[in-house]
């Protein structure tokens, strides 16, 4: 196998530090699509000055160039990640902030990757737009994250551009936004060049968002239909806006805002996560007096607090979401898998305690073990605890495995204050609805609470560190996605194809269209 490229590299646009500038503005274009800053067109364009900067360039340059670029979206949309790590850590100011810059830097790296890829696959005669899409969607799907997220979720306000995820779920959404970037940059490089731009690459990059858009009409008319044939239920979300540590005045003040939803004619109250403030025995609660917070509320409810287990001695906590009936006796439990680092558990803190020494706020959590779903009158709910709603292969075994008729997230975000934290985060929850065409109904303890409904539309929404009892109406539905059958199989494919372009060279050679 060759270890450099036989094929010629075209001649690069402009100089290293033009190719600089371009590399951070498309950073900052990324930032202005972002989910709270909301110039979702900038999707379009938001990788065009990137990938002028990259034509040309060798593979080590490209990456370079792809980590100034992913660096700059980072730290200007996820700077409450500083926030964040000062409230779980502990620890001081600049070494948060050093932390932070650190994570931004690594998180980064993901558009080095994807720049790395393309260029290593375009110097070996590989067609270079089709490499930046499989570099993308490979790095979305395998580069791992603190907070993953995904090109898709800037079109949360935009939901006819969300549709093609029940097809390949937000892989192929993000494709689809590649498109207009790719022809967008071949059409500024032929008139730099004052050339003559490849006209499959333009037609097809600018076709795949009008394509997409014709799509969702399509599915968005199929799937109200659908959704208005289920059986309508009317759910209450409890948002206690409790405080972040001291909880225990949780029940009182959900018991109350649940009393008004039940007057409002609510069939069912979901509360956010961790709503209780003292945690339930594990041991106590085959009792059926126990652990009865929601007695004489005479509705069921979904509500989320700590279960404290004891083995060998040792008391350790999960992450818990219970279900309980019109008694209030607790029917149901789901144990949070996927814990936060820092906020629920250190990393490498069982290996070497003395971490938690520099980390005391850290949790010492333990993840749960089933993803069955909580049951009501034979109507199965799948509950996704805190970012677990972001995991969409994670989201796709839930559902694969419960066939839930309905999707129930809760959630703390009051980690990260007055920030567009919350935004992005429902942002991408907006997505698990649309990939598997269910209802989505969100319960958070500061905002944003709010329905998703199959087709990614918040059809109610709450407010921000407000105390309040809101009130829609869902449907009960469980059809079957392409999304929901075929998983991220066809993505993986396409990985160990951006990897294989990346190392092989092309036999046969030609003009490559971008």
């Amino acid at each position: 196998m060759p270890t450099s490229p036989v094929h010629r590299l075209p001649p690069t646009l402009c100089g290293r530090p033009a190719a600089y500038a371009l590399a951070v503005g498309s950073g900052l274009l990324y930032f202005l699509g972002l989910p709270g800053v909301n110039v979702w067109p900038a999707a379009f364009v938001a990788y065009v000055p990137l990938l002028l900067a990259l034509r040309g360039r060798s593979p080590r340059d490209a990456a370079r160039l792809g980590l100034a670029s992913g660096f700059v979206a980072s730290v200007a949309g996820f700077y409450w990640l500083y926030g964040m790590m000062k409230l779980f850590s502990g620890l001081p100011g600049p070494v948060c902030a050093a932390m932070m810059l650190a994570t931004c830097a690594y998180q980064g790296g993901r558009t080095a990757a994807v720049a790395w890829l393309a260029a290593r696959a375009t110097a070996r005669g590989w067609p270079g737009a089709v490499a930046f899409v499989l570099g993308s969607t490979t790095t979305e799907l395998v580069y791992p994250l603190l907070f993953p997220w995904y090109f898709a979720f800037m079109m949360h306000r935009t939901p006819i551009l969300m549709q093609a995820a029940d097809l390949g779920g937000v892989y192929l959404v993000g494709a689809i936004l590649l498109g207009p970037n790719l022809a967008l940059a071949e059409l500024l490089r032929a008139l730099h060049e004052r050339g003559r731009p490849g006209r499959a690459l333009v037609a097809l990059g600018l076709a795949a968002p009008a394509l997409g858009a014709a799509y969702g009409a399509y599915r968005v008319r199929v799937v109200d239909r659908m959704a208005a044939e289920g059986l309508a239920v009317t759910v209450g979300i409890s948002q206690g806006n409790l405080p972040l540590f001291k909880r225990q005045g949780g029940v009182m003040i959900n018991r109350g805002l649940t009393e008004e939803l039940v007057k409002k004619g609510a069939n069912l109250v979901v509360w956010s996560e961790g709503s209780i403030g003292n945690a339930l025995e594990e041991q106590r609660l085959s009792n059926p007096k126990y652990g009865r917070v929601t007695s004489d509320l005479g509705v069921p409810v979904i509500f989320g607090a700590n279960t404290a287990r004891k083995t060998g001695g040792q008391v350790r906590e999960l992450n818990s979401a219970y279900l309980a009936d019109f008694d209030g006796k607790i029917i149901g439990r789901y144990d949070k898998h996927y814990l936060l680092p820092f906020g629920e558990f250190l990393p490498f803190g069982g290996t070497f305690p003395t971490l938690y020494k520099w980390s005391p706020n850290s949790g010492r959590m333990i993840a749960g073990e089933s993803v069955a779903p909580l049951v009501i009158d034979g109507h199965p709910i799948t509950v996704l605890i805190c970012y677990e709603d972001i995991l969409p292969w994670f989201v796709n075994r839930a559902v694969n495995e419960g066939r839930p008729e309905l999707l129930v997230n809760i959630t703390i975000d009051t980690w990260f204050g007055d920030t567009i934290e919350p935004v992005e985060h429902l942002a991408l929850a907006q997505l698990r609805a649309v990939e598997h065409r269910r209802y989505l109904v969100r319960a958070t303890n500061s905002g944003l609470s709010a329905i998703v409904d199959p087709v990614g539309r918040v059809t109610l929404q709450g407010g921000m560190f407000d105390e309040e009892a809101l009130l829609g109406q869902v449907h009960l539905m469980s059809p079957r996605t392409v999304y929901e059958i075929l998983g991220d199989v066809p993505w993986y494919a396409g990985a160990i194809a951006s990897i294989l372009m990346a190392f092989m060279e092309r036999r046969r050679r030609g003009a490559l269209p971008g």
